[in-house]
């Protein structure tokens, strides 16, 4: 059915199917996963991080590696302040990165690549250092990560109203919301139960460039960059998130999940 898609059919499909709810138990995002031929997904995580967030890099890779269906592992680390900055996507790998991207208006950023099967082949999660004051909140650092990379696994929220459920994938700012809950480890059981016939993870090949610091805002450094990321269209906003989507090569299509900035910290 995706086969083909257009631009014009992917919005649909996304809106129609994954922003009919506020609040759901089964808070799978648009059912997008990894495409792998066997379980355990082995997932190649490239650590782009600062020492200032490395504790909670890895509380959360450790959070989401207590589900059965997922491995990620460490396969590389750069920290150099440009390579963050760019973030590049890098084929058959997760790259999670912090950096301060300006005054932009969003907190967090998860990006997948979707193939023309609507698999994942690459992803980001980015942590925007500029708005300091909010990540002196308790817990919002551990909640931030880890929700962004429970983004870029394939799960959506589960509330979308800022009400807790004490998971990292509320939008609360509860000092229990910082980590992935049993129900979050039920849902990737379910996005990982069936196997495929390729995979999509562990991949090599080329990166591409990152560096959106704003919705419309990408332009190549220099022209030995790789293409930067588009950050597309607008086709959900909610309180605290935007949905954006944008076509890529082979007839895939990139789709981003902004945590929004809360209006009292936009201006500190």
């Amino acid at each position: 059915m995706l086969k083909q898609a257009s631009l014009g059919n992917w919005m649909c499909l996304l809106v129609i199917t994954g922003f009919s709810s506020t609040a759901i138990a089964d808070h799978a995002w648009n059912n997008y996963h990894w495409a792998r031929a066997a379980n355990p997904l082995q997932l190649k995580v490239i650590d782009s991080v600062t020492s200032n967030w490395q504790n909670e890099f890895e509380t959360a890779l450790d959070g989401w590696n207590a589900s059965s269906e997922i491995d990620m592992y460490v396969a590389g680390v750069d920290e150099n302040s440009t390579v963050r900055k760019r973030c590049n996507a890098k084929e058959g790998h997760m790259r999670i990165c912090n950096a301060s991207y300006g005054k932009n208006g969003w907190l967090g950023l998860a990006s997948v690549y979707l193939d023309s099967n609507a698999h994942i082949t690459k992803g980001i999660a980015k942590m925007n250092d500029f708005y300091q004051s909010y990540w002196t909140i308790p817990g919002e650092k551990n909640h931030v990560i880890c929700q962004e990379i429970g983004h870029v696994l394939g799960l959506g929220h589960t509330s979308e109203d800022g009400t807790s459920q004490g998971t990292c994938m509320d939008y609360s700012t509860d000092i229990n919301s910082q980590w992935p809950t049993a129900h979050d480890l039920e849902q990737l059981a379910l996005i990982y139960s069936h196997l495929d016939s390729y995979n999509t993870n562990g991949a090599t090949g080329s990166t591409t460039n990152t560096n959106c610091t704003e919705p419309g805002n990408c332009s190549k450094n220099n022209a030995a960059d790789p293409a930067p990321v588009p950050m597309g269209v607008l086709v959900h906003r909610g309180h605290h998130h935007e949905i954006r989507v944008a076509p890529g090569e082979n007839g895939g299509l990139w789709v981003h999940h902004i945590r929004l900035v809360p209006e009292e910290y936009l201006n500190q």
